[in-house]
């Protein structure tokens, strides 16, 4: 593998084409979700779930006794995650986040007395999709390629377990699925794209947290999101994973947030985990060099 045939970090344009898709082919396509206003409903999961036939809980839904979380995590079996986060915050005036009207509005948590109140930030988490996917670099078999529309998707049929992708993913996505020991994740409902149709995940979305479309178009509606966030009254309002010149060259699947990335469990900086590929390989090659000369200099100088 060379940098030249499959660049491994920097801003890159058009992932499908670096994978070797002739023009024309579709946009790149991907997920916004504006946590913003997600309700925490789980119906991205269950949507998740009942399309791909996920395999679920024998006994129902396992509340963890963390909020109203029942899953914890991203893993093999649940490809989407709505994480729920109870934060104590300073009292401020009600801000309107953009949410359809359901009844006159009411006072927030704090009101206007002073005192501390709460909030719940959720947000619904999947797999990024990244313009540079560690996983699909390590895979010996193939399983994981880059499909027309940008997305990663893992081909099951011929993963062999091996789990490297797992330990290459940044941010923790690929789990490999007990009792069967094969890698699975979020596939951006590959076969619903090629039908035509958006993710399960974003159609079952309420409020439209979860937005899909081609990603320049997301990029733009999300920034101009945050530029009405911050001009209601929202200065902590932020975008994660669009930046195209990040670690990971940008991700397919980007968020909105209300705080810190590592409240919501993301890496602040996530780097491609392979990016250091070449310039680990020339020092080892040199390495070697060096090595092969002293052995061969130390034969030179016994037969003298």
């Amino acid at each position: 593998m060379t940098t030249d045939a499959n660049r491994l970090s920097g801003p890159l344009a058009d992932p499908s084409a670096d994978a070797g898709y002739p023009e024309p082919h579709p946009p790149r396509m991907g997920f916004f979700t504006d946590t913003s206003i997600c309700i925490g409903c789980k119906a991205c999961q269950v949507a998740c779930k009942e399309w791909n036939l996920l395999p679920t809980e024998p006994d129902g839904p396992d509340l963890l006794g963390d909020s109203f979380d029942n899953t914890g995590a991203l893993s093999a079996d649940t490809w989407r995650h709505v994480a729920f986060i109870e934060q104590t915050v300073p009292a401020r005036q009600p801000v309107d986040l953009g949410m359809p009207a359901l009844g006159p509005p009411e006072p927030d948590a704090a009101g206007e007395s002073g005192e501390a109140g709460l909030r719940w930030l959720m947000s619904s988490d999947v797999c990024k999709h990244c313009t540079h996917a560690a996983c699909l670099d390590v895979c010996p078999t193939g399983s994981l390629f880059r499909t027309e529309f940008g997305t990663v998707v893992v081909q099951e049929d011929i993963c062999n377990g091996c789990g490297y992708c797992v330990s290459a993913c940044p941010y923790g996505v690929l789990d490999l699925r007990p009792g069967d020991g094969r890698a699975f994740k979020c596939t951006l409902c590959y076969d619903r794209l090629g039908a035509g149709q958006e993710p399960a995940c974003a159609q079952a979305c309420p409020t439209d947290s979860i937005q899909f479309g081609p990603l320049e178009e997301l990029r733009e509606r999300a920034d101009g999101r945050v530029a009405q966030l911050h001009e209601r009254g929202v200065p902590e309002a932020r975008l994660y994973g669009r930046d195209p010149q990040d670690g990971v060259g940008g991700d397919g699947a980007f968020f909105l947030l209300l705080d810190e990335p590592e409240v919501y469990g993301l890496p602040p900086d996530p780097v491609v985990t392979t990016r250091d590929l070449p310039s680990m390989w020339r020092h080892a090659a040199v390495a070697a060099l060096g090595v092969a000369a002293s052995v061969a200099l130390s034969f030179a100088g016994r037969r003298r």
